[in-house]
């Protein structure tokens, strides 16, 4: 067979020929660290790409409130990191895949024609009453806005008078006199990636937007509204003018003090205010966060709130949970910050606040940490704030009773509750004691232990528990017999109905999820492939529970309690609470429509079997199928296809150990080597390669004591010997090449020949476990057939207590692992380094598999032991 990818690509450069001159050497350099670079950034967009998928599927049940504007940039977002995918494998192998891109852009039109190309909605009122908005409304008011609306109308929260001036009424306003184009005009113009040429940028169109004219429809809606506050609140009323941009808070982008309030605003100054919180979204702070982003500029519609400012008593910020604690077993405290007067030293750090820490379940206030504040913030006409002294006798004392902190906690659990998550709430006590909401929105400090938190209702903490902790990965209860799971022919052993235990929540273990009552891993998140099908099937999973395979092998019946991550002994699935399904906000809404018509072209996953024969390019149906095609497509090429590849020899460097020259040789692929080296030898000293150092520990961690004298398999070898001339120590052959290292301070590769087998062992391992990889290959050995088959299946098991995933096929074996952490690999790794020199010449020593099993339990003592390398994942 021709030779393909990578692989083709260099033997057209370099040919067969086994000298290659400086110039194709570098060449051979660039690209190996080329191709590392590429398996790297595809896997990053891998995990982008099903963290949006996550975060739709989410979004789709209707837990939280969201516009179309969330809808089109998730769709935007996962087609570029898909997209970066299909890059990444073709650059990995050239010519290999050429049938995965029109597919994706297949694929993509039909996303295209469900969302994409649907109109921005820009028509209806110009100005909407506060009190009339709902969470649907998201898409004309911001989420700000409508969250205020929506807790009015369904808990009863006092929110101040005003009104939203709408994504219709922005539109109308950038599209006058041909405002936008001429935005859009500068942005293009301008060198964003120069600091100062942005600062000019910035100053440029805040500028222009606050002294350019407003249509007349707008400004006298504005003036309509303003007049009726005036009229309603009586003389003296002042106006805080503040953003509410569309975008905010979607997919993780908090936007959190990157606009613009104006506060102490005279109703017949609305318009000014309002033209001054429009310009602020270009800000340098707000334009630099869209750009690091990614979020382009018109996916930003500024709505604008102006409300009633409240000459505030006390006022300050609510979270729902401690967001620098995890949560508890009662679900975590509420934390509230409050001042006197309003709230804006709790929003802006800039004074010292009060704390109180609260109890949710029973409600009751458990601390207070008083601080000493010296003045307090009141409205002032023209000015925006007065700051005004307090009297040394208020200075130390707490600015909220006990009611009232029982008040705000009740106001926040209560929003906690209706939008189905943590959130974030901005209040305030007028002076007649009247609770007031100024903005709630979602806490996403609080998202990990959110998810991470049990579930409403009765704990049942009697129940014996097995195990505890982990992430929540797929909801609900399921029961049935434990199976651990360590290697892929175990997949044939798996029984119906049974509890799947793995070690990593691997895509390839979807296939089984048909048949589980539930899955647990050691590692994993919510935002994998595995968690996503999990999920679509309906399975409870738990994943990233530490110990699950020791843990619960042979544990029999036990049930998967995945809300309140936990697994306990036997058929406890009466006994759990019933968790209530959170309320669908969106129900009904067009654009839950619209993002249901996007996600079936995009959160489907139809190949789950690599060996299947529709796991191609033809049978992708969805961008998840696109993922999980270029994912493992990805590891096969890097795993297959690396230890083929030539090296570039007159670059090596020998290697020296305490100035003895060793029978390895050393190649730099850029940054392996510390310094520059003189000479021929490069000594251990200047090695800068941490997986070859990881790697060299575990080679030299005890002499090799040579194989176990036995007369038949010294004989086997002579045999063997004799009759290959490839095993002639004094015939040219691949048995005489040297043994090489090629290096980055992240990689390695070992070509290396011991005794009469050979051995590859490549490494990536940087600082995010999704890229890290290790990938060993060990083939050959002279005694006979089944000597040599027996040596490769022990090490097979040996490494698979290790942790790793093995293949053999008569005397070879390949082996891989990938996606935990540096010192979990580096330890691996040490592993591999001992084993690749002392299974020397052991197929001599391989008569019957009682001798395999007593080699094996040594070398595993030697490696948990010399080297301290626990088993397991």
């Amino acid at each position: 067979m021709a030779p393909t990818g990578l692989l083709a690509t260099l033997k057209r450069l370099f040919g067969s020929a086994p000298a290659l001159s400086p110039e194709q050497e570098e060449e051979l350099r660039r690209l190996h660290l080329e191709r590392c670079h590429n398996f790297k950034l595809l896997l990053a967009a891998n995990n982008r790409a099903l963290e949006v998928m996550s975060d739709m599927e989410e979004a789709l049940r209707g837990e939280r409130a969201f516009g179309a504007g969330y809808v089109r940039e998730a769709c935007t977002r996962v087609a570029s990191e898909v997209f970066a995918m299909v890059r990444g494998l073709t650059s990995l192998a050239p010519g290999r895949y050429d049938g995965l891109l029109p597919r994706f852009r297949a694929i993509q039109a039909e996303i295209n024609t469900a969302v994409l190309a649907a109109p921005v909605p820009a028509s209806g009122p110009l100005v909407r009453p506060l009190a009339d908005l709902a969470a649907a409304d998201l898409d004309q008011a911001g989420s700000k806005l409508a969250n205020l609306g929506e807790l009015a109308r369904a808990l009863g929260a006092t929110i101040p008078r005003g009104f939203a001036v709408t994504a219709a009424g922005f539109a109308r306003f950038m599209s006058h006199n041909d405002l936008q184009a001429e935005v859009d005009r500068r942005i293009q113009a301008a060198d964003a990636s120069r600091l100062d040429e942005l600062y000019a940028l910035s100053s440029s169109l805040q500028g222009f937007i606050a002294s350019a004219p407003l249509p007349p429809d707008l400004e006298a809606a504005i003036r309509e509204q303003a007049a009726a506050l005036s009229a309603a609140a009586g003389e003296g009323l002042l106006l805080a003018v503040r953003s509410s941009a569309i975008g905010e808070d979607a997919l993780g982008a908090t936007f959190a003090g990157q606009y613009h309030t104006e506060l102490g605003v005279e109703p017949d100054e609305a318009v000014q205010a309002y033209r001054e919180v429009v310009a602020a979204k270009y800000g340098v702070t707000a334009m630099t966060y869209r750009l690091v982003r990614g979020i382009p500029d018109e996916a930003v519609p500024m709505c604008v709130g102006v409300m009633e400012m409240v000459d505030a008593a006390a006022s300050g910020v609510a979270y729902s949970r401690d967001p620098m604690r995890p949560a508890d077993g009662s679900g975590g405290r509420l934390l509230i910050e409050a001042v006197p007067g309003l709230p804006k030293a709790v929003v802006d750090g800039s004074a010292a606040v009060d704390r109180f820490l609260v109890d949710r379940d029973p409600l009751a206030l458990a601390r207070v940490e008083a601080a000493r504040k010296e003045f307090r913030y009141a409205p002032s006409a023209g000015a925006g704030l007065d700051r005004i002294p307090l009297a040394p006798e208020e200075a130390g004392q707490p600015c909220l009773d006990e009611a009232r902190v029982l008040a705000v906690a009740r106001l926040a659990l209560a929003a906690e509750q209706h939008f189905n998550g943590p959130q974030d709430l901005e209040w305030a006590f007028d002076p007649a004691g009247r609770l007031v909401l100024l903005q709630c929105r979602p806490l996403k400090e609080a998202a990990a232990e959110a998810a991470a938190a049990p579930p409403p209702g009765p704990a049942n903490r009697d129940l014996p528990v097995l195990l505890a902790g982990g992430v929540a990965a797929s909801p609900g209860a399921g029961a049935g017999e434990a199976f651990a799971a360590r290697k892929d022919a175990d997949a044939l052993r798996f029984p119906p109905g049974g509890v799947l235990v793995v070690a990593q929540a691997l895509p390839f273990w979807a296939t089984l999820l048909s048949r589980a009552a539930a899955v647990v891993a050691e590692r994993g998140s919510a935002a994998g492939h595995l968690a996503n099908v999990a999920r679509e099937y309906g399975v409870p999973a738990l994943f990233g529970l530490p110990g699950a395979l020791a843990g619960l092998e042979g544990a029999g019946l036990v049930t998967v309690d995945a809300d309140g991550r936990r697994v306990l002994p036997g058929d406890a699935t009466r006994d759990l609470p019933r968790r209530e399904r959170p309320r669908n906000l969106m129900l009904g809404s067009p654009v839950l429509a619209l993002l249901e018509g996007a996600a079936r072209h995009i959160v489907p996953l139809t190949l789950l079997d690599p060996s299947a024969p529709d796991f191609a390019p033809e049978g992708c149906a969805t961008l998840h199928d696109v993922t999980r095609y270029c994912h493992e497509k990805s590891v096969e090429e890097m795993f297959s296809q690396g230890a083929d590849l030539p090296l570039p020899t007159h670059a090596a460097k020998r290697l020296s150990v305490d100035g003895r020259a060793m029978q390895y040789w050393v190649i730099d692929l850029g940054d392996g080597i510390a310094g520059q080296v003189e000479g021929k030898a490069v000594p251990l000293e200047q090695i800068a390669s941490a997986p070859m150092l990881a790697l060299w520990r575990g080679m030299t961690a005890a002499p090799w004591a040579g194989p176990p004298v036995d007369a038949k398999g010294f004989m086997s070898v002579l045999a063997g010997s004799a009759s290959n001339p490839d095993l002639d120590p004094g015939a040219a052959s691949a048995f005489a090449e040297k043994n090489y290292f090629m290096i980055a301070s992240d990689f390695c590769s070992l070509q290396s020949r011991f005794g009469y087998h050979f051995s590859t062992v490549e490494a990536l391992i940087g600082d995010e476990d999704a890229g890290n990889y290790l990938s060993f290959r060990f083939k050959g050995g002279a005694a006979d057939h089944g000597r040599r088959t027996r040596r490769a299946e022990m090490i097979a098991e040996l490494l698979e207590e290790l942790g790793f995933r093995c293949e053999t096929k008569a005397d070879a074996l390949f082996a891989r692992m990938e996606g935990y952490g540096r010192q979990f690999m580096e330890e691996r790794l040490a592993a591999l380094g001992h084993v690749i020199v002392h299974t020397r010449q052991m197929d001599m020593a391989m008569a019957d598999a009682a001798q395999a099993g007593a080699f094996k339990a040594r070398l595993l003592t030697d490696i948990t032991g010399r080297l301290g390398v626990r088993p397991g994942p």
